[in-house]
């Protein structure tokens, strides 16, 4: 069955290591972190090494590189060391440049610093961002060309943006190690309404089965038993389950009763 991981977005207001500990009492298979290298220390690797290491966790992700306008930052490269080293298998990219070309120079950077440390460079798409759909996406990747470049899917970002499960499943496969999940509403905000589509995104977000995005077809467009990271941002999440790891369990049990009725069975938590 599908690696389910804990996205950090889940618990935003927590820190990396409290993420790691509400990803083991919820249940999960794995967990994404929240990387922010300014303020990133040693005690804190080590925190994160020995919670990893007492949880049993696979860490599918760390996030998230953000390109900006010009030059290359150096806490880009700097997030893939940390994440390399704390065992992460892949990077998630955003961008707010214009410039398709930049976006794919940039990109193909990250993939050759990344080539030793053994992580996958994923570019998510979003109407917010400058990348805006999973076409634009395909084509700064192509541009990139590079093999440790990675799309990743988000089924909300897939829907707001005009895309499909269909449009999905046209993608190669190598290039889609891992993919999120979530639901939503059928209907969300014009693709014109940034505040808009930028609320649904951080607070509006519903329990994988609990909305109406095909998800049932997603999963079936993807590729078979791909790690899925439920990146389910929601402000009644988060006023509903102030603790942690009681809102990391609520969010596994709902992902897994979608997984256990589309497929008829489930792996145990």
């Amino acid at each position: 069955m599908n690696l389910i991981s804990l996205a950090s977005g889940v618990v935003p207001e927590f820190g990396p290591v409290e993420t790691i500990r509400a990803a083991a009492t919820g249940g999960f298979d794995a967990v994404g972190l929240w990387i922010e290298p300014p303020s990133w220390s040693a005690s804190l690797e080590r925190e994160c090494t020995s919670a990893l290491a007492d949880s049993g966790l696979t860490l599918l992700d760390v996030e998230v590189v953000w390109f900006k306008p010009g030059p290359s930052d150096p806490d880009h490269r700097r997030c893939l060391d940390i994440g390399a080293a704390l065992g992460a298998r892949n990077v998630l990219v955003v961008s707010s440049d214009a410039d398709p070309v930049a976006n794919a120079a940039k990109l193909a950077e990250l993939c050759e610093h990344a080539e030793p440390l053994g992580l996958r460079v994923c570019l998510e798409f979003g109407v917010f961002t400058e990348v805006k759909t999973l076409q634009q996406a395909l084509e700064v990747i192509a541009t990139a060309d590079h093999p440790l470049a990675g799309l990743l899917i988000d089924p909300l970002h897939l829907a707001r943006s005009g895309g499909s499960p269909d449009d999905v499943r046209r993608v190669p496969r190598e290039l889609l190690p891992y993919s999120q999940f979530c639901d939503a509403w059928a209907q969300g905000p014009l693709p014109s309404d940034y505040d808009g589509i930028l609320r649904e995104a951080l607070d509006e977000r519903l329990q994988t089965g609990e909305g109406q995005l095909p998800l049932e077809e997603l999963l079936d467009a993807l590729p078979h038993n791909v790690p899925l990271s439920i990146e389910l941002r929601s402000k009644a999440l988060r006023d509903g389950w102030a603790d942690p790891g009681e809102r990391a369990h609520a969010t596994a049990q709902a992902t897994r009763r979608f997984l256990r009725k589309v497929s008829g069975s489930v792996r145990s938590p």
